[in-house]
């Protein structure tokens, strides 16, 4: 594949433009939008994701089910499908599912960054939640895995910031399954806390905790909330096995925390 400078295309619902240019130091390529680092994609070995957050989030995709059983997964928001194609390499067979807003940007990515020799996703392109609530509504069998990656801090829009959108989410997940957020954030971290404890607190049937299990993971270093960055929060409708916290901490990358929902909740209380 050849290795122009850049390949570029203005994605009218975010009202900024989009580039694919190749990186020689990550030996991948790069989507920025608006100028930022979106994606890192590896055509030549989908299964190696490079930023940390996305290691985070493979890690716990890793431990929900079998090592190579296909899963149902549902992404809503994903890039240049960094993590699409790194669960369709490491789990062949898989069904994906793929929500995005901008509507130029999966068959610009698709155009310079094609997709492997396998099942492709399907992708639906408009809002994440009113998306979300037509899935709910014409799907019958409930996704393994569920990945929001649409937050990018403080200016997330407000109806995907509220409990009930949580709430909904738990709807589509199978009983097993897990809901994998990742939250971008400013030092202070109000905008994590504030989605943390709505995760915490969303509700299912019967005033049942919508999530019987929320875990956080992230770098050590993250949690005295004094520098930006990335943490991603870990929700299941039934508990998660615990050796799965030592799994996930074990995976890196280090300095890896992941905390549990009572360790969360004290984090949450300041204590």
């Amino acid at each position: 594949m050849s290795r122009p400078a850049h390949r570029s295309r203005f994605l009218s619902a975010l009202d900024a433009g989009a580039e694919i240019a190749w990186d020689e130091l990550t030996e991948g390529w790069i989507l920025s939008i608006g100028g930022a680092e979106q994606s890192h994609v590896d055509l030549a070995d989908p299964s190696r994701v490079f930023y940390e957050y996305l290691q985070r989030m493979s890690a716990a995709c890793d431990l929900q089910r079998p090592s190579g059983q296909p899963v149902r997964a549902l992404h809503l928001g994903a890039g240049a499908l960094t993590l699409p194609r790194r669960l369709s390499a490491v789990r062949p067979g898989s069904q994906q599912t793929v929500i995005e807003l901008a509507r130029e940007l999966p068959g610009f990515v698709l155009e310079h960054l094609p997709w492997p020799d396998s099942q492709p996703p399907r992708i639906l392109i408009g809002d994440a939640r009113e998306q979300l609530g037509a899935l709910r509504e014409a799907e019958t069998e409930p996704f393994d895995l569920l990945v929001l990656d649409v937050f990018a801090g403080d200016d997330a829009p407000a109806h995907l910031r509220e409990r009930s959108f949580y709430e909904e989410m738990a709807q589509v997940l199978a009983p097993d399954g897990a809901l994998i957020v990742n939250v971008g954030d400013d030092p202070g971290l109000g905008f994590f806390r504030e989605q943390a404890e709505r995760m915490v607190q969303a509700q299912g049937s019967g005033g049942a905790p919508a999530f019987a299990d929320v875990w956080c993971l992230s770098d050590a270093s993250m949690l005295d909330g004094q520098r930006a960055g990335n943490l991603i929060l870990l929700g299941s409708p039934s508990s998660m096995p615990r050796e799965n916290l030592d799994a996930l901490r074990a995976a890196g990358p280090h300095p890896a925390a992941v905390l549990d929902r009572m360790q969360l909740e004290d984090w949450l209380a300041g204590e």
